[in-house]
């Protein structure tokens, strides 16, 4: 989402409940079983962040769309590090990749994140998959977990972009285009996370159980398991020039299809200049501008997602021992 479409004062609001979801979840890390599932967080988090570089042409449309991921972490991660590591992904996205407002930062985070990991996927995801590992059962979870997610997000951002009155974008026909092109994106992802999680139960079905409460598990090894999502992070993060579609992604495609192919244009708000410099000055890849992008943003979400854990980690130790 772009600073063009909201006002600080939605951005605001965005921001400090996406700023207490990510404190919460911190905190269920330092109550789980944090030790173990750090490393984990950080090799998903990569491989999400090369996963979401490659948008899929969406047939018959002219638009594409790429998976976010939260459901695929939530089943692996559980809701909450599957939230903090997504939020790690959206951050670098945002911050290193200009890719995303830096204003709009709190509204991703809760149209990509929240909606995904702390709503799809505790409230669709897991009651329709169950303590089962069928795989029938599993793709149904995905899918309709999906889809739901990519909805409610492209609901978030309609009513976002609604009261911040930033715009002349008519609601109805934004909500019609945002909901009906994200409908066939969630389709998309559920069956990618269904390949990816059927994947998961061939080779490490552990994975799938040992931190379904979000609060850590048993301690597995998950070595082989790790160096096949890094790899394939890295085959991504290298070719996702040559494999991308070069179709607009679905907000942009609702957009050129009411205000034209020009959009919106940047933000009029002062506060959204400012924050513009700043991000400005910490992007130093915009638009993935390099052939290098995905193997320099993958090497920076698993560095992020360690600091954080580690640093809140270190904090819980501390307040134990003493």
């Amino acid at each position: 989402m772009a600073d063009a479409l909201v006002s600080p004062a939605v951005a605001g609001a965005a921001a400090a409940v996406s700023v207490t979801l990510l404190a919460v979840s911190a905190r269920k890390i330092k109550r789980g079983d944090s030790e173990n599932i750090v490393p984990l967080m950080g090799v998903m988090g990569a491989f999400v962040f090369a996963a979401q570089m490659i948008n899929f042409t969406i047939p018959g449309t002219g638009s594409s769309g790429h998976i976010v991921g939260g459901i695929l972490l939530g089943a692996i991660l559980g809701p909450w590090a599957a939230f903090l590591t997504l939020a790690s992904v959206i951050v670098v996205q945002c911050l290193i990749f200009a890719d995303g407002g830096l204003m709009a930062l709190g509204c991703n985070l809760l149209n990509m994140g929240v909606c995904s990991t702390l709503i799809a996927y505790p409230l669709v995801y897991r009651p329709i998959a169950g303590a089962s590992t069928k795989s029938w059962r599993i793709a149904a979870a995905a899918i309709t977990a999906s889809v739901v997610g990519l909805e409610l997000g492209a609901l978030l951002v309609t009513a976002e972009t609604e009261l911040s009155g930033v715009t002349a974008l008519p609601t109805g026909q934004f909500l019609t285009l945002m909901s009906s092109i994200h409908l066939l994106i969630g389709l998309g992802e559920g069956l990618a996370t269904a390949a990816v999680l059927y994947f998961v139960k061939q080779y490490q079905p552990s994975l799938l159980t040992d931190y379904r409460n979000g609060t850590g598990g048993k301690t597995g090894n998950y070595r082989k398991a790790a160096l096949i999502f890094l790899s394939i992070a890295a085959v991504l993060g290298v070719a996702f020039t040559w494999i991308a579609s070069s179709y607009p992604d679905g907000l942009e495609w609702s957009i050129a299809n009411i205000a034209g192919e020009n959009g919106l244009g940047a933000s009029a708000s002062a506060v959204a200049h400012t924050i513009g410099h700043v991000q400005e000055a910490t992007s130093f890849l915009p638009d993935y501008g390099s052939t290098w992008s995905g193997i320099i943003g993958c090497i920076i979400v698993v560095a992020l997602v360690w600091i954080v854990c580690t640093l809140a980690t270190r904090r819980a130790r501390s307040v134990k021992s003493n």
